[in-house]
Protein backbone atom coordinates (compact mmCIF):
# COMPACT_ATOMS: atom_id res chain seq x y z
CA UNK A 1 0.00 0.00 0.00
CA UNK A 2 1.23 3.13 -1.10
CA UNK A 3 1.27 6.65 1.36
CA UNK A 4 1.30 8.99 -1.34
CA UNK A 5 -1.96 10.33 -2.44
CA UNK A 6 -2.48 11.77 -6.30
CA UNK A 7 -1.01 15.39 -6.34
CA UNK A 8 1.19 15.16 -3.53
CA UNK A 9 4.42 14.91 -5.98
CA UNK A 10 4.96 15.26 -9.38
CA UNK A 11 6.39 12.66 -11.64
CA UNK A 12 8.05 14.15 -14.93
CA UNK A 13 9.47 12.84 -18.13
CA UNK A 14 11.91 14.86 -20.37
CA UNK A 15 12.62 15.14 -23.97
CA UNK A 16 16.07 17.77 -24.08
CA UNK A 17 17.56 19.56 -26.71
CA UNK A 18 15.42 17.69 -29.70
CA UNK A 19 17.29 19.05 -32.71
CA UNK A 20 14.90 19.40 -36.18
CA UNK A 21 15.14 21.58 -39.17
CA UNK A 22 12.30 23.76 -39.85
CA UNK A 23 11.03 26.36 -42.07
CA UNK A 24 9.49 29.00 -39.18
CA UNK A 25 9.25 32.54 -39.33
CA UNK A 26 8.67 35.70 -40.73
CA UNK A 27 11.42 36.62 -42.98
CA UNK A 28 11.87 34.93 -46.54
CA UNK A 29 15.19 33.97 -45.77
CA UNK A 30 13.84 31.60 -43.08
CA UNK A 31 11.06 30.44 -45.37
CA UNK A 32 13.61 29.81 -47.92
CA UNK A 33 16.61 28.71 -45.92
CA UNK A 34 15.18 27.20 -43.09
CA UNK A 35 16.81 26.85 -39.86
CA UNK A 36 17.94 24.36 -36.84
CA UNK A 37 15.24 24.54 -33.62
CA UNK A 38 15.69 22.69 -30.42
CA UNK A 39 12.74 21.41 -28.76
CA UNK A 40 12.22 21.04 -25.03
CA UNK A 41 9.51 19.30 -23.60
CA UNK A 42 8.39 18.42 -19.97
CA UNK A 43 5.43 16.16 -19.28
CA UNK A 44 3.41 15.55 -16.16
CA UNK A 45 2.51 12.61 -15.65
CA UNK A 46 2.07 9.42 -12.99
CA UNK A 47 4.90 7.09 -13.24
CA UNK A 48 4.03 4.45 -10.28
CA UNK A 49 2.09 2.15 -12.68
CA UNK A 50 5.23 2.12 -15.14
CA UNK A 51 7.81 1.93 -12.44
CA UNK A 52 6.25 -0.61 -10.11
CA UNK A 53 5.27 -2.70 -13.52
CA UNK A 54 8.39 -2.44 -15.74
CA UNK A 55 5.82 -2.19 -18.79
CA UNK A 56 6.13 -0.07 -21.49
CA UNK A 57 2.62 0.15 -21.52
CA UNK A 58 2.35 1.96 -18.95
CA UNK A 59 4.44 5.15 -19.57
CA UNK A 60 4.38 7.45 -22.46
CA UNK A 61 6.78 5.85 -25.20
CA UNK A 62 9.57 8.69 -25.72
CA UNK A 63 10.17 8.07 -29.48
CA UNK A 64 6.56 8.31 -30.07
CA UNK A 65 6.95 12.02 -28.44
CA UNK A 66 9.79 12.75 -30.27
CA UNK A 67 8.41 11.70 -33.43
CA UNK A 68 5.22 14.01 -32.82
CA UNK A 69 7.65 17.14 -32.49
CA UNK A 70 9.85 15.89 -35.42
CA UNK A 71 6.41 15.93 -37.48
CA UNK A 72 5.45 19.02 -35.96
CA UNK A 73 8.95 20.74 -36.26
CA UNK A 74 9.63 19.53 -40.07
CA UNK A 75 6.95 19.03 -41.36
CA UNK A 76 4.52 22.27 -40.99
CA UNK A 77 5.80 25.77 -41.14
CA UNK A 78 4.43 28.39 -39.04
CA UNK A 79 5.20 33.10 -38.41
CA UNK A 80 5.99 32.47 -34.95
CA UNK A 81 7.79 29.87 -33.01
CA UNK A 82 4.79 30.76 -30.05
CA UNK A 83 2.40 28.82 -32.94
CA UNK A 84 5.42 25.39 -32.89
CA UNK A 85 5.57 25.53 -28.85
CA UNK A 86 1.10 25.29 -29.09
CA UNK A 87 0.94 22.93 -31.44
CA UNK A 88 3.44 20.80 -30.25
CA UNK A 89 1.64 21.03 -26.03
CA UNK A 90 -1.72 20.53 -28.11
CA UNK A 91 -1.16 17.42 -29.83
CA UNK A 92 1.10 15.62 -26.68
CA UNK A 93 -2.24 16.51 -24.75
CA UNK A 94 -4.48 15.15 -27.55
CA UNK A 95 -2.31 11.99 -28.02
CA UNK A 96 -1.39 10.71 -24.91
CA UNK A 97 -4.39 10.70 -21.97
CA UNK A 98 -2.28 9.88 -19.20
CA UNK A 99 -0.04 13.43 -19.68
CA UNK A 100 -2.03 16.48 -16.99
CA UNK A 101 0.55 18.87 -17.58
CA UNK A 102 3.30 20.00 -20.34
CA UNK A 103 5.91 22.58 -21.17
CA UNK A 104 7.32 22.71 -24.15
CA UNK A 105 10.36 24.79 -25.17
CA UNK A 106 10.76 25.70 -28.80
CA UNK A 107 14.35 27.51 -29.10
CA UNK A 108 16.19 29.07 -32.38
CA UNK A 109 19.48 29.16 -32.00
CA UNK A 110 20.65 31.48 -34.99
CA UNK A 111 17.33 33.66 -35.96
CA UNK A 112 18.19 36.49 -38.62
CA UNK A 113 18.30 39.05 -36.08
CA UNK A 114 21.66 41.16 -35.86
CA UNK A 115 23.20 41.30 -32.24
CA UNK A 116 25.31 39.16 -29.95
CA UNK A 117 23.24 36.53 -28.30
CA UNK A 118 23.03 32.38 -27.51
CA UNK A 119 19.51 32.40 -29.24
CA UNK A 120 15.66 33.10 -29.02
CA UNK A 121 13.48 30.88 -27.54
CA UNK A 122 9.84 30.64 -25.81
CA UNK A 123 8.43 28.14 -23.63
CA UNK A 124 4.67 27.37 -22.79
CA UNK A 125 3.01 25.55 -20.12
CA UNK A 126 -0.46 24.11 -20.89
CA UNK A 127 -2.68 22.31 -18.47
CA UNK A 128 -5.03 18.82 -20.04
CA UNK A 129 -7.45 21.02 -17.65
CA UNK A 130 -7.61 24.41 -19.66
Amino acid sequence: MSCWKRGSRVDKIYLNEMEFYGYHGVFPEETVLGQRFRVNVVMETDLRAAGRSDDLEKTINYADVYTLCKEIVEGKRFDLVEAVAETIAGDILGRFDSVERVHVKVIKPNPPIKGIYDSVAVEITRDRHE
